[in-house]
């Protein structure tokens, strides 16, 4: 698929914006979490407008490219000519958290297997792992309401995230926020792990061994020094690294 490029038609921080979330998206189908084309990873353009970059929908996430992202209002109008529809019922959920959270300028929403099956436990995210600890230190939940593309549903789940940048949706999946798309990419990895780990724990049929409280209220600070601050200044860029082997045409 053919698409020109906006490289020249963009400011120069926007499409550098543009190739985050474009590697963004290529990088949760490189890892298995994408749900066909029924998930979404939103990311605000700094300024007073409120423009956001999205997916074309219709487009598997391998293949997206930081030309072909669209960029929407708070309502997921489109606000540059682009031949890709957009979904506005799949941007309920981002517009939602994106209106309560300054700082959340993108947010990444999954329905991986492993991450509907933990949120369909009444327990929930249980700290049994490493893993879980960081994301135990940052966790809410929000009760499933049905679909999620009624705008009464937006002040509920806003409450029940506060200001935790993991959120599960109960019956439903797994969202984290971050100030970049590296952050929010990094904190899905954890969080998908974290119920990897525990889904295959609970398959083992053993007693299950909990970390201390003392422990996990401390992990805050121990993903800060482990990672350089979630995204950090190596993280990412060994995963971009790791797409140009793989395939550099997301930042077409």
């Amino acid at each position: 698929m053919q698409i020109p490029s906006l490289e020249k038609e963009v400011s120069p921080e926007e499409w550098k914006l543009r190739c985050d979330l474009a590697a963004a998206y290529r990088l949760v189908a490189l890892y298995g979490w994408s749900d066909l084309v029924f998930t979404h990873i939103s990311l605000r353009i700094p300024g007073p407008e409120h423009h956001f970059l999205i997916n074309p929908y219709g487009l598997m996430f391998d293949e997206i490219t930081a030309s072909s992202l669209v960029k929407v209002d708070m309502a997921c109008h489109k606000q540059q000519d682009s031949p890709f529809p957009v979904n506005p019922a799949g941007f309920t959920i981002h517009s939602a958290v994106h209106e309560a959270r300054e700082d959340a300028h993108c947010v990444l929403h999954t329905h991986t297997q492993a991450g509907v099956a933990v949120a369909a436990q009444k327990g929930g995210v249980l700290p049994i792992s490493q893993q879980s600890m960081f994301v135990l230190s940052s966790l809410a939940y929000h009760d499933y309401e049905g679909v999620a593309f009624r705008a009464e549903e937006k002040p509920r789940l806003q409450a029940d995230l506060g200001r935790a940048n993991f959120l599960c949706l109960r019956n439903h999946g797994l969202l984290t926020v971050g100030r970049t798309v590296a952050d929010a990419f990094l904190s899905m990895y954890t969080f998908e792990n974290t119920c990897r780990i525990q889904v295959a724990a609970q398959a083992g049929g053993g007693e299950l061994v909990p970390i201390g409280a003392d422990i996990i209220a401390s992990a805050a600070e121990a993903s800060r020094v482990q990672t350089g601050g979630l995204g950090g200044s190596f993280v990412w860029p060994s995963l971009l690294r790791r797409l140009e082997r793989v395939d550099p045409s997301y930042r077409t």
